[in-house]
């Protein structure tokens, strides 16, 4: 099984794992999962947003729960530099809250790991086409609404030899005691 909730990669998700005999599901809540209750031994969630106490219900006692995150001020110095007011609605979104709500679901933390990674932006259009294919960076970002911001970045890129960017990621695996 495998649930893909971002509707652009649904296709592509099909495309790939059905061949392989996985079925895909999309458009699954997070507080609704459609398995029974100890159905898995493994579930592994990448990128996705979960609810610890449904994954709890779902895993196998003995099994196991493998998930890597975004954190929630992933790239931030984009925000920052191209919107007036910069709101991270998911600001605290990081390891520590993450472990939390799997403890308090129940499970217990065998692993967790977390890593700010810079990545070097060279030049405005990458900027463009990243913040293009990654929309919840910057919601309704458009050239034409950030022409002036751009302009000016991309100024300053050329001053500076280009943008460092932090990208947020962090690791837990976690157990179903039993």
């Amino acid at each position: 099984w495998a649930t893909e909730n971002y509707p652009p990669n649904g296709p592509i998700a099909r495309a790939r794992l059905e061949p392989l005999g996985v079925r895909v599901m999309t458009d699954v809540p997070d507080n609704a999962l459609p398995f029974a209750d100890s159905s898995f031994d493994l579930v592994i969630d990448r990128h996705e947003s979960y609810d610890p106490l449904e994954v709890f219900r779902i895993v196998k006692p003995g099994g196991r729960f493998i998930t890597q995150q975004v954190g929630g001020r992933d790239c931030r110095e984009l925000n920052e530099l191209l919107q007036d007011e910069v709101s991270f609605e998911f600001a605290d979104w990081g390891p520590d809250m993450a472990a939390s709500g799997l403890e308090t679901a129940g499970f217990q933390l065998l692993d967790q790991r977390e890593a700010w990674v810079e990545t070097w932006v060279s030049d405005i259009g990458a900027v463009v086409y990243y913040l293009r294919q990654i929309p919840w960076q910057i919601e309704r970002f458009t050239v034409e609404g950030y022409r002036a911001r751009l302009l000016a970045l991309h100024e300053q890129m050329l001053r500076e030899g280009g943008l460092t960017l932090h990208s947020h990621r962090f690791y837990i695996e976690a157990l179903k005691a039993g």
